[in-house]
């Protein structure tokens, strides 16, 4: 008799989660009752511990980080997991509070929790995201298994060019920090009624932020950088999917989110439902951000994911002139990597590292950026970064070779750039 071929924790897991949507799908009106005990089933501990070991991340207030556990023993650190779960006594710790500096002089809040905390909080992800998919519309986009942003700017630049001369573009004002927590906890409760994962949440969302050695608690808001977050932000704003008619069509990613129509009559009709249903949810749209933009006349445009969106003119086979949704780069994204290549280049101490070691950094970012921003219509956009980086490199090289004027060292460094294969965004 041949042995069962074994499976993995992915596997597994996988096989677990199809149980789950499938259940799910079936009777959407089923709430899931028991789920606790699968958090704490080892191959789904396992599997949690390989994502956020892959997704890396600094240490929470505890100071552990994921080198330590895997010095400790990773196996012994998910059997303390499983202990905790089982017993009940998992208590999460508080949020670490870092601060990112913003380009406009102002910082950004990120929540750092606990290894430990990512961990159970990626396993019970991993549970409960397939009763919740069952749900999701067709219309979202970030944060979800087999979607990705392309997607979504795929499905913007067809609903533009299908007659859809008006978009509102959304911004809603701090959405991350302004969840109703029991508001989010009734839309969870809609389809699970096990009481010890609702308890989970529950911490999670009012643990409170370590901040100058004192914890800050807030009855409002989910932490930003917890591994659940970006599922409960979906969960809320599905209720604002699920209510949404059809005045224009919906793209949303994450708390992105645009609306396409085809007359300002209907975007005006949108904007007001727009502003109705965020009520609802307590939520506030951004006085500025958020606008109507015509496409009509080629003379506005918007920025959504990364990207600049505009109708202008282009020419069939036949000569014939049309208008058309063109995306390229847009300023904002433009400008974050011409900061990231500055900022690795243009500090003394970067002179003492060699030419490969800077191709070497290069090429690991540039074939992302080229994978995401590459268009038919932004080639231009793209060939100018391309020439700021040989710029850059080109003035690193001058004052590393104590070189007066960078220019006369530019065929030089477009040589070695060649010899060493430095990749291009074009």
């Amino acid at each position: 008799m041949n042995a069962e071929r074994l499976t993995t924790p992915t596997e597994k897991v996988q096989e677990l989660q199809e149980k789950l949507g499938h259940a799910a799908k079936e009777n959407k009106k089923r709430r899931f009752h028991a789920l606790y005990d699968k958090v704490y089933r080892m191959d789904v501990l396992r599997e949690a511990w390989r994502r956020v070991k892959k997704n890396g991340g600094a240490a929470g207030v505890d100071r552990i980080t994921i080198k330590d556990i895997e010095e400790q023993g990773e196996t012994l650190f998910l059997l303390k997991c499983q202990h905790m779960l089982r017993e009940g006594k998992y208590r999460p710790s508080p949020v670490r509070r870092q601060y990112i500096p913003k380009k406009d002089g102002k910082q950004r809040p990120l929540g750092i929790p606990t290894v430990q905390d990512r961990v159970i909080q990626m396993a019970t992800k991993l549970v409960i995201e397939p009763i919740f998919e069952a749900d999701f519309q067709d219309t979202s986009f970030g944060f979800r298994p087999k979607r990705d942003a392309k997607q979504a700017l795929d499905r913007v630049r067809k609903a533009c060019n299908r007659k859809g001369n008006w978009v509102i573009d959304v911004d809603i004002q701090g959405y991350f920090d302004n969840i109703n927590q029991e508001k989010l906890m009734k839309l969870v409760e809609m389809r699970i009624s096990d009481r010890r994962i609702l308890k989970l949440i529950r911490k999670w969302l009012t643990v409170g932020v370590m901040e100058e050695g004192s914890v800050k608690r807030s009855d409002v808001g989910t932490p930003q950088g917890g591994v659940i977050s970006p599922l409960l932000a979906n969960i809320y704003l599905n209720y604002f999917d699920v209510l949404w008619d059809t005045y224009g069509e919906l793209t949303r990613y994450a708390d992105d989110f645009v609306v396409v129509c085809k007359t300002k009559a209907d975007a005006d009709r949108a904007f007001e439902v727009i502003r109705t249903i965020m009520e609802r949810l307590e939520l506030t749209l951004h006085p500025t951000k958020t606008r109507i933009v015509g496409l009509w006349t080629g003379e506005e445009g918007f920025d959504f994911l990364g990207l600049h969106h505009r109708k202008t003119k282009a020419e069939n086979s036949q000569g014939k002139l049309y208008f058309t949704t063109q995306q390229w780069i847009g300023k904002k994204a433009e400008q974050t990597i011409r900061d990231e290549v500055k900022e690795r280049l243009a500090p003394p101490s970067m002179r003492f590292l060699s030419f490969e070691d800077h191709i070497r950094w290069l090429n690991e970012r540039i074939p992302g950026w080229r994978n995401y921003y590459h268009t038919p219509y932004g080639l231009k956009k793209l060939a100018k970064l391309d020439w700021y980086v040989h710029q850059r490199m080109t003035k690193w090289y001058a004052k590393k070779r104590q070189r007066s004027r960078w220019m006369g060292s530019s065929r030089e460094v477009k040589r070695i750039s060649k010899q060493l294969g430095l990749k291009t965004l074009l």
